[in-house]
């Protein structure tokens, strides 16, 4: 098959779906599904070879060292796609007896997709779906690991489009990612971390961008955590897809239980790329405000808006000699009034490196501006006390729903960030003194000109509330004065 013809019939699935579940539930079915049907079919294929290179000893066949995942013949595929009634049943129970022959490796990664609802999946849906993925064998000699992980990711993107507003908890724009990473330049040997990793694109990229440089990927250390159960099984399943093993993805709550620590301490990271979620409420601020790694250095961020206490958990986790870090933002924490006591020491620490201003439409069904914010822990010498500013909001191209970086924008904002200096428009250098005289602010309309709209000059939402009460008060108060005066 050929790269166009594979995601078709991956796709293909989906569509058998439609009209029975949500769009937005496709993924955590389809993903399961096609993880189960691709570890069967290498095992099948490590299995034969092991056949031929033993003269036939079936018992040597089985052995776990010939296997990438140990498959129980009564967990595999062919005995699923027999079964004819409670097909769901049987789908949950050989996903659940392959996790537990593969406990170090596949605990948990199957999600907990409820398959034996059959309101939403009949068996005749079920029995659909497998015969769909029946059609080709999905072993290593006809779908490489490249292909297959590119048509995995590929199936991500579709889902994005098709998930509504819940999009941006998995996917981050791959385009954007690519110049993150380009920015971040991580090393073979490195560790690379996401604290709220979706389907792990982020950490992902790293290792394809060092692969596409002929460089050693495969010593690079993945470090992820991710909230969500079938997120964090996506972002597994995706690494596996692409042939990648050394990684570490964890589910759970990156500020209430940070997974990675070293000696009672956050692990610290070489490189650090994130897309958080953005001004959440539901996260427990009174913890965070007696915090037992330190993270609330700068202070405690208010309830209604967790934004630095991501900043500032991963400021703790950079590596103190090399420790860089990216994060994919909306512009309000580059100047919002609540944070401004926090953005300033952010700001004394010396590690904000750049900050870009990127075009609209970026997020996942969003028009909301997007900024990167970049920080490391060590500056060369010639950026020591300065703060790099891009305005590249006209570097994109502008689509009705999700817009995206062509590579000539990537590579003119990475020229630039890579540059350092003065560009007419476009950059600015500025050094820190001056930022802190701005009330602190990361804006980067306020340091270099620009004709748009400035983020700054819209309100938050409880200030503009407070505003039209005072000034509804004020008129009320003025028309009963009025009336006074008409009355005498």
């Amino acid at each position: 098959m050929t790269q166009q013809q594979l995601e078709k019939y991956l796709w293909g699935a989906a569509t058998a779906l439609r009209g029975t579940i949500d769009a937005g539930d496709y993924k955590q079915y389809i993903f399961p599904l096609l993880f189960f049907k691709r570890i069967c079919d290498v095992y099948d294929e490590e299995f034969e070879k092991a056949l031929e290179e033993s003269d036939g000893d079936m018992e040597y066949a089985a052995f776990a060292e010939n296997h990438h995942f140990i498959v129980p013949r009564h967990a595999h595929w062919n005995t699923v796609r027999e079964t004819t009634t409670n097909v769901g049943m049987a789908l949950q129970n050989a996903m659940r007896e392959i996790e537990k022959a593969n406990p170090d490796t596949l605990y948990g990664i199957f999600g907990d997709a409820s398959w034996t609802n059959k309101n939403r999946l009949s068996d005749e849906t079920l029995i659909n779906l497998v015969e769909h993925y029946s059609q080709y064998k999905l072993n290593l000699s006809n779908v490489a690991d490249d292909k297959l992980g590119n048509a995995y990711e590929y199936l991500i993107k579709e889902f994005a489009d098709d998930s509504g507003h819940t999009a941006a908890e998995f996917y981050t724009n791959r385009t954007v990612v690519k110049l993150m990473t380009m920015i971040m330049d991580p090393q073979p040997g490195e560790s690379v971390y996401d604290p709220t990793c979706g389907s792990g694109g982020l950490l992902l990229n790293c290792a394809l961008h060092l692969k596409e440089e002929g460089k050693e990927y495969r010593t690079l250390k993945l470090y992820g955590q991710e909230i969500n159960l079938i997120t964090s099984a996506i972002a597994r399943m995706n690494m596996f897809m692409h042939g990648i093993e050394e990684f570490s993805i964890v589910r759970g709550d990156t500020l209430a239980q940070p997974a990675f620590l070293e000696n009672d301490e956050l692990k610290k990271f070489n490189v650090i790329l994130a897309n958080p979620p953005y001004s959440i409420k539901a996260w427990d601020q009174k913890a965070f405000t007696n915090d037992p790694y330190g993270r609330n250095l700068w202070g405690t961020p208010p309830q209604g808006c967790a934004d630095y206490a991501f900043e500032q958990h991963i400021h703790k986790s950079m590596d103190e000699s090399n420790g860089r870090c990216v994060q994919l933002w909306p512009h309000g924490i580059l100047f919002r009034d609540n944070d401004k006591k926090m953005r300033k020491k952010m700001i004394e620490t010396d590690t904000v490196d750049c900050v870009i201003a990127l075009g609209k439409n970026l997020f996942y069904n969003s028009s909301m501006e997007s900024a990167l914010l970049i920080r490391r822990t060590n500056k060369e010498e010639k950026k020591k006390g300065k703060v790099l500013f891009i305005n590249a909001f006209n570097e994109v191209k502008d689509e009705k729903t999700i817009s995206h970086l062509l590579d000539k924008h990537i590579e003119k904002i990475f020229n630039a960030y890579k540059d350092y200096k003065d560009i007419d428009g476009f950059a600015k250098v500025v050094e820190n003194e001056k930022i802190l005289k701005k009330d602190s602010s990361l804006l980067v309309t306020n340091y270099i000109q620009s004709s748009r709209v400035s983020v700054s000059d819209i309100k938050p939402f409880e200030e503009a509330y407070k505003d039209w009460e005072e000034s509804s008060s004020v008129l009320k108060n003025s028309i009963s004065q009025l009336f006074n005066e008409l009355e005498k």
